[in-house]
């Protein structure tokens, strides 16, 4: 019965938390967007892989951009590659729009996404970077919000936070609902609370800057690629600086042993970079504590009325959430304690083995120390 009330004790410390982080959503969400003082030319790199569920919408929300100027390189590493002629149907699309293709075969380490990149950067014409993963569905002011971001003295790259955007079905649901409702409003307390990560769906930098960091191949031997270069570029005494915009990303994943492998990545990815604060995340599923209050005290009345009374709050900062977010798809309510016992069970499942599956390739998560 004490195990059952040390239980109950942790779900409430998750409810404080997830009520927290919705504060911290609204509170982002509503931040004044002023204009950037310049519009200085970007270059967009994409590497691509492969004709995933909602590419060409994803893609074309970077050609429709509202910035004076900018140029799109998109890069594969196979001809065959199947996202090619969705870049291709693109150009005939945006003929204004200044796209690159780079079709290149050549390897520089584990990491295929960077190596595409080196590959890609020379190619691109601009000296303002920006870095984004195929799936991300921009606004069309996506540019200026970031270029607004990177002017401050002393900023040395900027990123986002992000939704997720289910392509279809139950399963890419429940991936986007641990976008939405743990990550984000996560990521917005980390940042709360003085950490500065790095997110890789979306990261603009000056070239200089990459440069000085050694440039892509500095992080072609790591697979948090994006993690490495935040600290990289703190290492030379440089912020990461947050932009006010929320891309989403596509959430594809159909089968619930593709989104296990997806969530299993991120999780042996965070564990081996930052594993004190991924073991700690454990406490933002109070679902999850609520229900083991109710296995271990015997499905007491105290317990289920419990768990009812964190149900209902938890579905309440959900709404929140998806209301702040204007997310056009709400959250199916009856899942919320279905996703967390899966996020729990993707952390246990986390410490049993360092190796992870990316797009076919096996390779191991591992930490970094940037000194």
């Amino acid at each position: 019965m004490i195990a059952a009330w040390i239980a109950a004790g942790l779900s409430a410390i998750g409810l404080l938390q997830g009520i927290a982080g919705a504060v911290l959503v609204r509170r982002f969400v509503r931040r004044p967007q002023p204009e950037p003082a310049a519009a200085p030319p970007i270059t967009v790199l994409k590497p691509l892989h492969g004709d995933e569920p909602l590419l060409e919408a994803a893609l074309a929300s970077v050609c429709q951009q509202n910035y004076p100027a900018w140029q799109v390189v998109f890069g594969v590493d196979d001809i065959a590659d199947t996202a090619l002629p969705v870049v291709y149907r693109l150009q005939a699309r945006f003929p204004d729009c200044d796209i690159a293709v780079v079709v290149d075969p050549t390897e520089h380490g584990p990491n295929r996404k960077v190596g595409n990149l080196i590959n890609m950067l020379l190619t691109a014409k601009h000296d303002v970077l920006v870095i984004a993963d195929s799936d991300v569905h921009a606004a069309p002011n996506w540019l200026r919000r970031l270029v607004a971001a990177l002017e401050p003295a002393g900023v040395g790259v900027v990123t986002t936070v992000y939704i997720g955007l289910p392509a279809r079905g139950v399963v890419a649901t429940l991936g986007a609902m641990q976008i939405n409702h743990y990550f984000l409003p996560g990521a917005l307390l980390a940042r709360a609370l003085g950490r500065q990560d790095c997110l890789g769906a979306t990261m603009m930098l000056r070239r200089e800057t990459l440069e000085r960091i050694g440039g892509f191949p500095a992080l072609v031997d790591h697979l948090a690629d994006d993690n490495v270069l935040g600290r990289l570029v703190q290492r030379l005494g440089l912020t990461v600086a947050l932009a006010d915009t929320v891309p989403a990303t596509t959430v594809s994943e159909a089968t619930p042993r593709a989104l296990w492998r997806h969530e299993l990545r991120w999780a042996r990815t965070i564990r081996a970079l930052v594993p004190a604060q991924f073991a700690a995340s454990v406490l933002q599923y109070p679902l999850a504590w609520a229900a083991l209050a109710v296995l271990l005290s015997g499905a007491a009345p105290w317990s289920l009325a419990w768990c009812a009374v964190v149900w209902t709050v938890r579905a309440m900062v959900a709404r929140s959430t998806d209301q702040a977010l204007h997310l056009a798809n709400r959250t199916p309510l009856w899942l919320l304690p279905l996703r967390e016992l899966m996020s729990v069970a993707v952390m246990a499942a986390s410490y049993a083995g360092r190796q992870v599956d990316w797009r076919g390739h096996t390779l191991q998560a591992e930490g970094f120390d940037p000194r």
